[in-house]
């Protein structure tokens, strides 16, 4: 006898969903001890007693984590159990981290506005897994939702800069938000759509130089046009960290929907160019360059400073990362307020790197890793080619973004502002990164909930499922160029 597809463990040893749920229970049970645990920590190391406030904030922890859990039960009972644990694990350590550092600054405290915006990203994330009931559908919008990532994308430049130039954020009235928190999700839609019609025309080959074999010019046109636009972002709004992860999100979609490397070859070249161009030209993309080349020129003589220096932020997070050695001062025995204006934002990986030592950055940045490996795990098993890329495409770009603010801050690369996902202060980025587990989530559970089944009853259980394409299976077809297969055979049209 058969077991209902996603109830038993599947071939690829997943588990059913009554166990994954269960599984998941557990685990954010873990987190919500460790989180409070955490936050216990931070007040006696800060004010000698409990805080008063626990009580509340344990309440918040439990509520933020059981209510997304009881709505994948309901609405996505087959989705990834680690998912949501990773990024309320996340979530709370961003929160445990803005009330160490409320105690540290002399304004406003941060850590309740945070907890207001977790609650609205979380509710988001609700919403959008109970409404969306299939992924599918987001691919008859990507032309439409690309439209409004444009204007987005665009909108900052019509509005002054921040205090060192960049300009990230759009004001209306009492409200400004960052709009490149929600572009990252909205071009992974795009692009996967857009790559599930055109990856053939993309896969085509031209002529070979200098050993490798160039796409034809014809086919140029997708990613000279995102390069442009990539440019014009580092140009008009000064924000290298939404370019980066614009054009690299694109060339890396690009490279995995038709297997071809040239695309990467030419994407990589570009890069070089327009960021030689632009940082030579670009008086506060040079300045960034010059942080990280000399971030201890900062402490000489006004006249013997490197021009555009002005900060000395990249030299107190060196110092930071050194004072915290192995296992750190421990939470609330560090000095990030020495950090300055960011310390809530890209630098708050400093604080962790400072009281929770390499042990712990390790840790968190392992966290990151383990959120993007379920996200491309989602992608592997999805059964159609829109929910391959897209599952790609989401945690491409959370990683990218982790990897520039983390790289940016232990001086690999130049800063870029970016926040750091989940644990930074910022309503924008923590409800556009709850759609994006929300995104993760529903692809993960139509992935997982025919993994298990052959493909002859799968097809005939999507025969009865108005929300399921024409074709079942997951088979891998043969790439161009017999190169071998990276998504779905299948053509992916969306539900009616």
């Amino acid at each position: 006898m058969t077991l209902p597809a996603g109830r038993a463990t599947g071939s690829d040893g997943t588990p059913g969903a009554p166990a994954a749920r269960r599984t998941e229970a557990l685990l954010l049970g873990l987190v919500v001890v460790v989180v409070l645990f955490g936050y216990l920590a931070v007040g006696m190391a800060t004010g000698g007693a409990v805080p008063d406030g626990t009580a509340g904030f344990a309440l918040a922890m439990c509520c933020l984590a059981a209510a997304p859990h009881l709505a994948l039960r309901r609405y996505a009972p087959d989705a990834d159990p680690l998912i949501l644990p990773v990024a309320t694990l996340l979530t709370g350590l961003g929160l445990v981290l803005l009330h160490r550092l409320d105690h540290a600054y002399r304004t406003p405290p941060a850590a309740g506005q945070q907890l207001l915006w977790t609650v609205i990203g979380v509710a988001a994330c609700i919403l959008t897994v109970a409404l969306l009931k299939d992924h599918r559908r987001l691919q008859r919008y990507i032309y439409v939702t690309m439209a409004a990532a444009l204007v987005l994308l665009i909108a900052p430049a019509l509005y002054p800069g921040d205090t060192y130039g960049a300009k990230r954020w759009v004001y209306l009235g009492p409200v400004s938000f960052q709009p490149g928190e929600f572009v990252k999700v909205m071009i992974a839609v795009f692009f996967a759509g857009y790559l599930v019609v055109h990856r053939d025309a993309l896969a085509l080959t031209g002529r070979r130089t200098l050993g490798v074999r160039l796409p034809p010019g014809r086919q140029l046109g997708p990613i000279v046009a995102v390069w442009i636009a990539s440019l014009l972002v580092l140009v008009l709004e000064r924000d290298l960290g939404t370019s980066l992860i614009f054009f690299g999100l694109f060339i890396v979609m690009l490279y995995v929907a038709t297997g071809r490397g040239s695309w990467v070859v030419c994407g990589a070249l570009m890069a070089v160019a327009g960021a030689a161009v632009v940082g030579s030209t670009e008086p506060h993309v040079k300045g960034r360059i010059e942080a990280w080349l000399h971030p201890f020129a900062i402490f000489l003589p006004p006249d013997r400073r490197p021009p555009g220096l002005i900060s000395d932020q990249a030299a107190q997070a060196l110092f930071s990362f050194g004072t915290g050695g192995m296992t750190g001062t421990g939470l609330g025995q560090g000095h990030p307020e020495l950090i300055g204006f960011a310390g809530r934002s890209d630098f708050i990986l400093t604080t962790v790197g400072e009281e929770l030592g390499l042990a712990g950055l390790m840790a968190v940045l392992l966290l990151y890793v383990l959120l993007a490996e379920r996200g491309l795990r989602a992608a592997l098993l999805s059964r159609d080619p829109f929910g391959t890329l897209l599952a790609l495409g989401l945690a491409v770009a959370l990683s990218l973004q982790v990897f520039v603010v983390a790289a940016g801050v232990t001086g690999l690369m130049p800063l870029t502002g970016k926040a750091l996902p989940f644990l930074a202060q910022g309503g924008s980025s923590m409800v556009a990164n709850w759609l994006l587990i929300a995104l993760l989530l529903k692809v993960s559970d139509h992935a997982r909930r025919g993994a298990g089944t052959p493909p002859d009853e799968d097809d005939e259980d999507e025969e009865d499922n108005e929300d399921e394409d024409d074709n079942g299976g997951g088979e891998r077809a043969a790439g161009p160029g017999g190169t071998g297969a990276l998504l779905p055979a299948q053509r992916c049209r969306p539900p009616s």
